[in-house]
C-alpha cells in the first residue's frame, strides 16, 4: 500500500461495541525524514493495537500473516516538496498517526452483518410472496365473505358453488326489516329483487399484489356483499307499501287507568320512512340472512320512561289508594278510585318528567251530580212576550262551587293515604243582567221587524230550533249580538236536523241548513232598527225570496266553530231584545226598544250582468237546473236620528255568481 510522505493517514474511531461519540482517537505525530521508510515500525507499541489487531476478521491476515500484509511498501521516487506546514498544534511537520482506541473497532463489522442478514430475510420473504402468489393464482382473495359467507382462498368455481348452495335459498324468503322499533317482512319478488351471481362472483376479486395486504389477509376478513339487480322504483313502492306499519307518530309516556288500576304508557319517538335511503339500504344488504336497518326520521318525546314510572310510583297509585270525600254546604259527595282517576291530567315536565295535575272540568263533572241541590243555577232577566207585549222575567243570582279555590286542596287530599277528606267553598254569581236593569232598558216597542217564507219542511225545523233559541234575547247598551255565539253548535245533539245548503255554489245537504234563512231575516230586522252592522256576508248566488243585496248567510263546521257569522251592534244608551215568531211557512223577527231612528232602503238596478256555466254533479241527490245569470246591485240605507233630525246613508255593492247550469250524472257505482 503506497504512502504519501507529506500526507496524513488516521483510522476512524472504533470500539468493540460499535462506534461512540464520547470515544477518543488518540493522535500521535510522527516525523518523517524522506530517506526512511514511509510506515513506522513494525513492531507495535504494547500500550497501542495495531490495525490488525483491532480489526480481526475483516480483510486482514491474523498473526505473521498479518504481519507481513503489514508490511510497507517501498517509498515513490523522492519529488521536490514544498516547505511543510505546521499540520496539528503540536509544532511537529508531517503526517500524523492517528490509533484507534480499543472500542472503536467493531461498528463496520457489525453494520455488514446487519445488511447480510436484512438481505437473507428479504430474499426469504421474496421467495414466499412469489410462491404465495403462484399457489393461489386464480382463487378469491383470502379473508374475502361474501354476505356472510367465507369464499377466502377457494376457486371462483367453488366459490359460486357455495354461495348458490348457502345464499341461493335465502332469496325466496321474505327480507326482515327493522325499522326504529317496528319490524316487518318484506317480499324480494314483489320489490323487483333479484342476485347478480356474476358480479357477485367477480366482487369477490382477484389476488392482491400489495404484499402488506396479502399478509394482512391471514389475520383478517372483508365483507365484499353481493351484487343485485333492482329496480328502485319497484322496491320504492314495495316499502311505501310498508309506510303504515313502519311509521307512527310521537307517543308521549302518559298513564292510563283499566278501571281503578294506573297503567304506565312507555313514551316512544316518531318515526317516518326515509324511501330514498331506505331503498340503498335493502338493496345492499337484503340477501344478507341478517334483518335490514331501515333509516327512519325520528321525532322525540319529552317524557322518560323513568319520568313516567316515577309519577306512577310517587303519585298516582296514592291518589288512587281509596275513595276521597268532599264536604259541600250541607251534603257530601264521595269520589271512587275510579273517578278519582278521570280528574288526574299529565303532560311532559322537564327533564323527561310527567307532570300530574287534577282537571277542573272532570272534577266538576264527578262532583256536580252528587252536590247539585247546594248549588243554584244564575239567570239572567229575560224578556218574555205576553200578550203581544214585552215583560221583563226576573233575574237569579247563582250559588255555585268555586272550583279554582277548591282545585288545590283536592289534589293535596289525594296525596295522603289517610284522612282524605276535603271542604268545597263555594261563590255567589250575580246575573249579568239584573231585573232592575232590564226594567230600566227602555224595552217598549218595536224599532224593527222583518219576515220571510217558503222555506222546505226540514229548513223549517232548524229555523224553529234556533228561533227558540233566540227569543228574547237581549241586546244591552253598545253590547253586540253575534249568532254563532249566542246558539252555540247546531247539531244533531242540540236538535238539528239536515236540510238544503249551498256548497261552492252547488246545492247540497247539511245538518242545520235553513238557518241562513233566519240570518237573512234578522239581519232585515236590525237594518230597520237602525243597528250598526258588526258583519255579514251574502249567499254567492242570488235567491228569488230574498231582497236583492239584503241577505245573510252563515255557517258553523261539525266541531262547532263559527266559519262565516252575523252580527249587530246596538248603538244606543237603551237594551233592545229579540222577538221570535215561527209558523209552518214563515218566520218573523221583531226588535224590541226605544224607537230612535227612521230607516228607509232602496236597491240599485241589477248590472255587470255574467253568464251561467255548466257543471256535471254525480252526486247521489242532484236536481238538474238551467242556472241563472249573476249581477251586481248597491243597496242604500238611510236613517234619520229621531232626537236630532239628522240623517245619514250607507251604501253597500253585492256581487251576485251566475248560478251553475247543472247536468245530473249517474254517481259512481251506478
Amino acid at each position: 500500500m503506497p504512502y504519501d510522505a507529506d500526507k496524513t493517514r488516521a483510522m476512524p474511531p472504533v470500539g468493540p461495541g460499535g462506534t461512540s461519540s464520547e470515544q477518543t482517537t488518540k493522535i500521535t505525530p510522527v516525523q518523517v525524514d524522506a530517506s526512511t521508510e514511509a510506515w513506522p515500525s513494525e513492531e507495535p507499541d504494547s500500550n497501542e493495537p495495531t490495525i490488525a489487531a483491532a480489526l480481526p476478521g475483516v480483510g486482514f491476515p491474523a498473526g505473521d500473516a498479518a504481519t507481513e500484509y503489514m508490511k510497507p511498501v517501498a517509498p515513490p521516487e523522492p519529488q521536490p516538496q514544498p516547505q511543510p506546514q505546521p499540520q496539528n498544534d503540536t509544532g511537529v511537520y508531517g503526517p500524523v498517526m492517528i490509533e484507534p482506541g480499543e472500542d472503536e473497532a467493531r461498528p463496520k463489522f457489525n453494520r455488514r452483518k446487519a445488511l447480510i442478514v436484512a438481505a437473507a430475510v428479504v430474499g426469504a420473504f421474496g421467495l414466499l410472496y412469489g410462491l404465495d402468489i403462484l399457489v393461489s393464482s386464480g382463487n378469491v382473495p383470502r379473508g374475502v365473505t361474501v354476505a356472510g359467507v367465507d369464499v377466502g382462498g377457494m376457486s371462483h368455481g367453488d366459490a359460486e358453488k357455495k354461495l348458490r348452495d348457502e345464499i341461493g335459498p335465502r332469496l325466496s324468503k321474505p327480507v326482515a326489516l327493522k325499522a326504529g322499533d317496528v319490524t316487518a317482512e318484506l317480499d324480494p319478488k314483489a320489490a323487483g329483487l333479484e342476485l347478480d351471481w356474476n358480479a357477485t362472483i367477480d366482487r369477490a376479486g382477484s389476488q392482491p399484489l400489495s404484499p402488506f395486504t396479502r399478509v394482512t389477509s391471514f389475520f383478517t376478513s372483508r365483507e365484499v356483499g353481493v351484487a343485485t339487480k333492482a329496480d328502485d322504483t319497484k322496491v320504492s313502492g314495495a316499502l311505501e307499501a310498508l309506510r303504515p306499519k313502519l311509521d307512527h307518530d310521537p307517543i308521549e309516556g302518559t298513564i292510563k287507568f283499566e278501571g281503578a288500576n294506573p297503567v304506565a304508557v312507555e313514551p316512544h319517538d316518531g318515526q317516518k320512512l326515509k324511501t330514498e335511503d331506505a331503498v340503498g339500504a335493502v338493496v345492499a344488504n337484503w340477501a344478507s340472512g341478517s334483518p335490514v336497518d331501515v333509516p327512519m326520521d325520528f321525532t322525540p318525546v319529552k317524557t322518560t320512561k323513568e319520568g313516567v314510572e316515577k309519577a306512577l310510583n310517587e303519585v298516582v297509585k296514592t291518589a288512587v289508594s281509596g275513595p276521597v270525600v268532599i264536604k259541600g254546604e250541607g251534603k257530601d259527595a264521595t269520589l271512587t278510585p275510579e273517578q278519582i282517576g278521570t280528574t288526574l291530567a299529565f303532560a311532559p315536565g322537564e327533564g323527561g318528567a310527567l307532570n300530574v295535575t287534577p282537571n277542573k272540568d272532570k272534577l266538576a263533572e264527578v262532583t256536580t251530580p252528587q252536590l247539585k241541590d247546594t248549588i243554584k243555577e244564575g239567570k239572567d232577566a229575560e224578556i218574555v212576550f205576553e200578550g203581544g207585549k214585552p215583560t221583563v222575567k226576573p233575574s237569579v243570582d247563582g250559588l255555585d262551587l268555586d272550583w279554582d279555590k277548591n282545585l288545590q286542596p283536592y289534589f293535596d287530599t289525594l296525596k295522603k293515604k289517610d284522612a282524605r277528606e276535603v271542604k268545597f267553598e263555594y261563590k255567589h254569581t250575580p246575573a249579568k243582567v239584573t231585573t232592575e236593569q232590564a226594567n230600566k232598558m227602555g224595552i217598549k216597542e218595536v224599532i224593527g221587524e222583518f219576515s220571510t217564507g217558503g222555506f222546505a219542511p226540514a229548513s223549517g225545523v232548524n229555523i224553529r230550533v234556533v228561533a227558540e233559541k233566540v227569543n228574547g234575547a237581549i241586546v244591552k247598551p253598545k253590547e253586540t249580538f253575534s249568532l254563532n255565539k249566542y246558539t252555540g253548535p247546531r247539531g244533531t245533539a242540540q236538535g238539528y236536523v239536515e236540510a238544503g245548503i249551498i256548497e261552492n255554489g252547488i246545492p247540497g245537504m247539511a245538518v242545520g241548513g235553513g238557518i241562513s234563512q233566519f240570518a237573512t231575516t234578522l239581519y232585515n230586522a236590525y237594518y230597520y232598527a237602525g243597528m250598526k252592522d258588526a258583519g255579514h256576508r251574502e249567499h254567492s248566488y242570488w235567491i228569488t225570496r230574498y231582497p236583492k243585496g239584503r241577505e245573510a248567510t252563515v255557517f258553523m263546521d261539525n266541531a262547532g266553530n263559527s266559519l262565516i257569522d252575523i252580527a249587530f251592534t246596538n248603538p244606543d244608551d237603551t237594551g233592545v231584545a229579540i222577538q221570535t215568531i215561527w209558523t209552518g211557512s214563515s218566520i218573523t223577527i221583531k226588535l224590541w226598544g226605544t224607537k230612535n231612528y227612521d230607516v228607509t232602503g232602496s236597491t240599485s238596478g241589477e248590472f255587470n250582468p255574467t253568464q251561467p256555466q255548466e257543471k256535471k254533479v254525480n252526486k247521489a241527490g242532484c236536481t238538474p237546473s238551467n242556472g241563472a245569470p249573476g249581477f251586481s246591485v248597491t243597496d242604500t240605507r238611510t236613517i234619520t236620528d229621531r232626537r236630532s233630525g239628522q240623517s245619514r246613508s250607507e251604501s253597500r255593492t253585492v256581487k251576485y255568481d251566475p248560478q251553475f247550469k247543472i247536468i245530473c250524472e249517474p254517481p259512481p257505482g251506478g
